[in-house]
This record gives C-alpha cells, structure tokens and sequence, in this order.
C-alpha cells in the first residue's frame, strides 16, 4: 500500500475517536439516538481541529447499515463507499472553486432526487463562507425547506463572513482550538502505535508549534520523523521546526534575579546566528513570564502548557518573583513587543529590552514597607539605599522658627517695643515629640490614603501614590520618597485636591514635597556662611533664613 501521511491514515472513523470535541460529538450522537435530525448544520472553528471529519462521519452514521450505539460501523457496504468516497449519496463540494450562482442552480436541481442506497442524501459543503452574496441568495429557499431526504453540513473557519440568514437556518457548532496536552496525547498514542521513540519535550514544542490544530501537529510530526527516522530528539525538533527552546528564557528569568547583564548578549547572539525571530522570542518571553505567574499566583502548574520536565523549574521560579514585580515585567514587554514591531534594528532594540528588564528593581508595595517599619523587620529591604530611608524617616524633625504675630505692641516704648518683638521672632522652639507623633500617625493612616485615591483618581495619581512614601513632615509640609520625575508636577496640579483627601484623612491639610536633599544647594550655602547675628531688624532674619533673601550693601 502507498504511502498515507498521518494525517489521512489516523482521521478518525467515528465519533469516539474524535479528541478535544466532545462537547459536538455527544451532541449529534444524541440527536441521532433521539432522532432529533435538522436538515442542516454548520461547523466552524480553527482549521485542522475536525470539521470536515465529523462532517463525513455523521454522514456515514446516518446511512450507515449496521450501526453501533449509534456510531457507524465502517464495515457495512454504505461506510465502506463513503470512505472509499465512492458513494452518489455523499457529496462533498469545495465552495472555493464552485462559489458562483450557476453551481448553486445545479445544486438545488440535484437536491430533489432521492438517494440511491442510503437513507440520507448528504451534502457537505466545505469552507462555505466563500460562496458570493448572489450564490447565498439563491440557496436560502431551498436550505430552508429542504426534501425530508436531504441534509446539509456546512463547513467554514470564517463565520463572520456567512450571512446571518444563513446562519439561522442551521444548527451550528462551534469547535474549540486543541489543548497541548489533547494534542501530546494523540502524537503518543501514534507513536506507540508507529513504534517512534519520542520524548515528552519533543512532543510539547511540536504540539505547541500547532497551536491548536491537530493535522498541522501530525504535519509536524511527520516531518521530524522524515528527518530523525525512529527515535526523535528534542534538540533536533527544535532545530527543524526553527523553536526557541524554553531554556532560553529560563536564563532571561534567572539573570534577571542575580543582575546578569552578559547573559543579554549572550542570548541575543545565540537568536541572530540560529535565524530565530525576535518577535517570536519576545512573544515566547511573555508566556514565561506568564506561566511564573500563573504559578505564583495558583501555586500549581497544572495551569501551565509546558514539558514535564520543566514544571519543577517553574515552581523554583516561581518563588524568585513578586506578584507585583512579575505585573511590572508583563506590562513593560507588552509595551517594548509594539515597539519591537516599528523598530528598524530590532537586534538593537530587544537588547535595550532586555537590559532595562534585568535593569529593574525589586518593588514593595506600600503595606509592606509600613507593616516592617512597625515591626522594626527590615530585612525584607536587602539595598542598602531603602534601609537609609527608613531610617531617615524617623529623624528628629529641626526647630522651626515661629510666624508673625498679629499682637499690637503700640503701649509699649520704643525700646520695649524693639526687646518684645526681638525676643519672640529669634525665639526658637524646642524640639518636641509632636512632629514625630504625626509622622507616625501619618504612616499608620497612609495606606487608607492611597487606598481612597487609588478609588477617586485611579488613573492619574494612584500609580504615584502606590510607588511613594512619606519620610518626614514640618509643620504642613509631607517630604515623600521615591518620587519619579514628573510625579511632583502632577501633584502640584492636583495639590487642591490632595489638600482636601489629607484633611479627611490626616486631621490636617497637607502640602506634598520632595524629600529634602541630602546635599546643599549653592543658594543654601550662601545664607548659611552669611552672619545673621548681627541683624537686629526680625523682618529680615526671617527673609534671608526662610525665604532665601540676602543682604545687598
């Protein structure tokens, strides 16, 4: 006997043998026990999932002579000629060549004779959305009302092209894109059967290589096979079939922990000198990423479409990765893969990528920080810069100097008057607890803030507030850290508001500042060698120490 690819050789007789529909196969099988029959289906779905094969098999159980609960038998003289494509009963039509009206025409003239041996005249009309406006215009009558003898099963991969007049007249079945593991399982059941070796890594890239459609796998399959003969390696297939293997990503993944920078290069030479695409790489790190946290997520890998093999590999990732840290990295390479696309030297670009990826630091969200600074546990904090912070947060607050006062002193003398006001501008108030109470009360109600604008303003400042903290406070002055640049700008345009939201929350309106500097400016070097003592006018020690004024002689 010739040759038959697998395709053809292990298209499934019957009903039973078709993998990942069951939810069509149970139904017609019902219909056909309850003798519950439209007069017409469609079928739509991904291409190579089995359309056209259940198409024919129904046909074969509603001719078939000797039927088995209610499957046909494929042994009787009917089955035989339907699958020898043999029977005048059974009449597949292409409606990519025969799409005009004229064919149509024909069609509904041969529609009224009975069939000859079966019971059913059957026509299976494949990729029917090609058929033009005119051919569908002519066909509605008669698939409508059709002779009690004829039935009609349409197939098509483009639904949306079929008119909907069409459409309700039929019964329609929608099938699903294959699964991986539907799909590894029939390739082993044709292994074994074939006598192949072939692994489980092999079988995962060629099933996941088919994306869904079952004879593009066998397609697959038989080409590794043409090239490996019985026994099929894993590196092979993926040489063959042009694959990035998954651990490619897994050295992404891991220097992106340990700050590896060299294995950016590294990963990219081995894409340019194999031809890989980097679109297809860039896309292929999205899913891993989206499998760790998939896994960090559910704490199983059930989840996940990925060889045995490297189950227990994501796992260990898995416990590397934050849940906000793995958001952080799936929204940045969605953004970098539009890039990607507009991008005219992509090798250049996806190295940029990659190092601002691996460039990326460690988050903690806000109830972290407040939660280890209460405790006093830190050790969450592995940089040295973020334990500073926490540090610097509960500092002393400096004495501040008081505000003018609204007292008349016109009873007084002149030098009475010139004592009491000296006195009180150049008084300096201790330092109390009082700050440190609201610094303290602030950090313990922030997370109730952030959480009220993240409600009220979730697009414009809650990605900022989510990000910053509060390290300080002088009188209605809040110090934040971790402002990024145009952050302050957007505060500042929504101060009024924010004012409002810190009264609510704090007791108290609040304006919101950038951390002060360690660093002194120029301007702050000069006021502070400037000699103030020997000002006797308050008004301007309150001008050159507050407000940044100098002398001018």
């Amino acid at each position: 006997m010739a040759y038959q690819v697998t395709a053809r050789k292990w298209r499934p007789q019957k009903f039973n043998e078709v993998v990942g529909q069951e939810h069509i196969t149970e139904t017609l099988k019902n219909s056909l026990r309850k003798n519950r029959i439209a007069h017409a289906y469609i079928f739509t779905g991904p291409r190579g999932v089995g359309k056209t094969t259940t198409a024919r098999i129904l046909a074969k159980a509603l001719n078939c002579l000797n039927p088995v609960d209610y499957e046909p038998c494929n042994k009787c003289q009917m089955c035989k000629a339907i699958n020898e494509m043999q029977s005048m009963d059974i009449i597949e039509i292409d409606a990519a060549t025969n799409r005009g009206i004229d064919e149509v025409r024909t069609l509904r003239e041969s529609v009224k004779y009975a069939p000859t041996l079966g019971k059913y005249k059957v026509y299976i009309i494949d990729e029917v959305h090609m058929l033009t406006t005119e051919s569908f215009n002519a066909f509605l009558k008669t698939l409508e009302e059709p002779p009690s003898h004829t039935i009609f099963i349409f197939a098509t991969t483009d639904i949306h092209k079929v008119p909907p007049t069409i459409i309700s007249r039929c019964q329609r079945f929608d099938f699903r894109r294959l699964q991986v593991d539907t799909i590894k399982d029939q390739l082993k059941k044709i292994a074994e059967e074939e006598k192949i070796k072939i692994n489980d890594k092999a079988l995962t890239i060629i099933a996941k290589k088919a994306d869904g459609a079952m004879r593009d796998a066998q397609s697959y399959f038989d080409q590794v096979i043409a090239f490996c003969g019985e026994e099929v390696d894993s590196n092979t297939v993926s040489q063959i079939l042009n694959l990035i293997d998954e651990e490619t990503y897994f050295k992404i993944s891991d220097a992106i922990t340990s700050k590896n920078f060299q294995t950016v290069f590294d990963t990219i030479n081995t894409i340019y000198q194999n031809g890989w695409d980097f679109t297809d790489f860039l896309e292929g790190l999205i899913e891993h990423f989206r499998n760790i946290m998939t896994v960090v997520l559910t704490n199983k890998t059930t989840h996940i479409e990925c060889a045995e093999i490297y189950k227990p590999k994501y796992l260990q990732s898995s416990r590397e990765f934050s849940k906000g840290d793995l958001l952080r990295i799936l929204n940045f390479l969605s953004k970098a893969q539009q890039e990607l696309k507009f991008s005219n030297n992509q090798k250049l670009k996806i190295e940029i990528i990659l190092s601002h990826l691996i460039g990326l630091e460690k988050s903690a969200t806000i109830s972290e920080i407040i939660s280890a600074i209460e405790s006093g546990n830190t050790s969450f904090m592995d940089e040295e810069p973020i334990k500073k912070k926490s540090v610097d947060r509960v500092a002393e607050p400096k004495p501040f100097q008081s505000k003018i006062t609204t007292q008349k002193i016109s009873s007084t003398t002149p030098e009475e008057s010139k004592g009491v006001k000296t006195s009180y501008f150049t008084k300096s108030i201790p330092p109390s607890s009082a700050n440190k109470t609201n610094i303290d009360e602030i950090v313990a109600k922030w997370r109730s803030f952030v959480e009220d604008i993240s409600k009220e303003k979730a697009f414009l400042l809650a990605p900022i507030f989510s990000k910053v903290y509060p390290v300080e406070i002088e009188d209605n002055k809040l110090f934040l850290d971790n402002l990024e640049p145009g952050f302050l700008e957007t505060i500042s345009l929504n101060q009024d508001y924010l004012e409002k939201k810190s009264m609510n929350i704090f007791g108290k309106k609040l304006r919101f500042l950038e951390k002060k500097q360690e660093k002194v400016n120029p301007r702050q070097n000069f006021i502070a060698k400037t000699d103030n003592s020997s000002l006797s006018d308050p008004f301007e020690k309150i001008i050159i120490e507050e407000l940044g004024g100098r002398e001018i002689s």
